[in-house]
């Protein structure tokens, strides 16, 4: 496999599905809810995975295609080349605010992550890597990650946490946010793990993501030395849902160890 090849591809279609999602504002926005009032969905979403999905079929008809918006192929195992794509992570705040949104892409081979991507298009900021090939923010390579303990770190988490819910035992949650420096909140699952990679958040964590929500982000944060798993420390789960946290290295088993109690 051509790697390189493939990369430059990528890049190119990343730069012009940003381009259209730009020019898209100047036209009529359609909103729709999926599974309930907060998970939005707009006609842009679907055609920028539909620009993608016509592109790499035309071009690589060999490769399969997990998209959010369900565009592409029935993904049950992954054998072979396997994109995982979100047209429009943080479809929200891309309605509400246009902008603090972005394009994940992740292409995976028998499983392992080979080239991620993650493009901010209203800043057009973009965060690519190859694996093994060190991890990039535009053209410049992002240094390894060094150790930050707790009380130094900022995390980016959201509000939910620390209401009783059904996933983590919400106390340990509270105790975890007045033990570090402080929090935030992005609205974009891809924005966040590309903050954890380059340095901006020090740690990320999420009750719920789906493949493409993280696909691209794990290639990038990898290459740097980050550490991400799901909350029990595995290898999150690529073929469906489930919990998230990234972070640097030693805070990440830190967090994992000593303040999520998984309820289930």
């Amino acid at each position: 496999m051509e790697w390189g090849i493939i990369d430059r591809y990528a890049k190119s279609l990343i730069k012009e599905a940003g381009h259209k999602i730009r020019v898209s504002f100047f036209n009529q926005i359609d909103i729709d809810s999926k599974s309930s009032a907060n998970d939005l969905v707009t006609n842009i979403d679907r055609e920028i995975e539909q620009f993608f999905i016509s592109r790499i079929k035309r071009d690589f008809p060999n490769h399969r295609i997990l998209g959010e918006e369900g565009f592409g192929d029935d993904v049950q195992t992954l054998a072979g080349v396997v994109w995982m794509l979100d047209p429009i992570d943080g479809t929200m705040n891309f309605i509400h605010q246009k902008r603090n949104f972005a394009i994940s892409l992740g292409i995976y081979a028998d499983g392992v992550g080979m080239l991620g991507y993650i493009y901010d298009v209203m800043r057009d900021d973009f965060y690519h890597a190859v694996k093994d090939g060190g991890a990039y923010f535009n053209d410049e390579r992002l240094p390894q990650l060094e150790i930050t303990p707790l009380a130094d770190a900022v995390i980016g988490i959201n509000a939910s946490w620390v209401a009783p819910n059904s996933f983590v035992d919400n106390e340990k949650i509270i105790e975890l946010i007045k033990t570090c420096r402080g929090t935030r909140s992005y609205g974009s699952a891809a924005l966040e793990l590309a903050y954890v990679s380059s340095g901006r958040l020090d740690a990320y964590m999420s009750m719920r993501l789906s493949p493409w929500d993280i696909a691209g982000g794990i290639v990038i944060a990898q290459e740097v030395g980050a550490v991400a798993t799901n909350m029990k420390g595995d290898i999150p789960h690529l073929l469906g849902q489930d919990t998230f946290i990234v972070a640097r290295p030693g805070l990440h088993q830190d967090i994992v160890t000593n303040y999520i109690h998984l309820k289930q």
